[in-house]
């Protein structure tokens, strides 16, 4: 079985920064794209980052520059780097697997059960 635990998520200020983690298990995780996404209240899931199996990396244009997204194939973990973090940001961010093309569509194969943000102002 395929799960995604997220980590990191919590109450930080406007300006301030968090590190998310996402553990993966049950698949080969250095052959598959992992993502993040992330959903307000009343909002859409939107895409956030991606990083492919070549460790080629995408970004939303909202968090381009503030955000880098990474991944450790021998902890079988990919993380998201937030910096500069802005109100805007509350939302649950969701670990996802799947493809490129698939998160600029907005889909995955696996979610993660999500972790909170908050940004306080």
């Amino acid at each position: 079985q395929v799960q995604l635990v997220e980590s990191g998520g919590g109450l930080v200020q406007a300006g301030g920064s968090l590190r998310l983690s996402c553990a993966a298990s049950g698949l080969n995780f250095g052959s598959h794209s992992m993502g993040w996404f992330r959903q307000a209240p009343g909002k859409e899931r939107e895409f956030v980052a991606a990083i492919g199996w070549s460790d080629n990396t995408y970004y939303t244009n909202s968090v381009k520059g503030r955000f880098t997204i990474s991944k450790d194939n021998a902890k079988n973990t990919v993380y998201l780097q937030m910096n500069s973090l802005k109100p805007e940001d509350t939302a649950v961010y969701y670990c996802a697997v799947g493809t490129v093309l698939g998160f600029q569509l907005k889909r995955a194969d696996y979610w993660g059960q999500g972790t909170q943000v908050t940004v306080s102002s």
